[in-house]
Formats: C-alpha cells, sequence, structure tokens
C-alpha cells in the first residue's frame, strides 16, 4: 500500500524536530520505509502507516 503523498509533505523526522531542524522525509525506492537525509534514519512504513518511533529507526 502507498503512503498518501499529502502525508508525505507534512510528516518530519521526530528526531530532526527534536534537534530543531527540518528533517524532511522521502520515500525509500523499495516504498517500505521513509528517509530522513538530515539524520540518516530510516523508518519503516506498515500497511501505508508511517511507523515514526525514533528509537526504531535504522540508520542507512
Amino acid at each position: 500500500m502507498a503512503i498518501d503523498p499529502e502525508l508525505l509533505e507534512i510528516l518530519r523526522c521526530p528526531k530532526c524536530q527534536e534537534e530543531k531542524r527540518e528533517g524532511r522525509l522521502v520515500l525509500a525506492p523499495a516504498g517500505d520505509s521513509l528517509e530522513c537525509g538530515a539524520c540518516r534514519l530510516r523508518y519503516r512504513v506498515s500497511e501505508g502507516i508511517p511507523e515514526m518511533v525514533v528509537d526504531e529507526a535504522t540508520p542507512f
């Protein structure tokens, strides 16, 4: 299931938000995660719902 493009426009990386950075997220090429270029963390997307938990994010 794809993530809604409107949702992708407003989502920001929670780690970057804590550090007062913008933290824009982009959909990974495989479509199964969101990636933050600023802090280099990847957040899993499960059934079209992003799992935005910093402790569960993986570096890339």
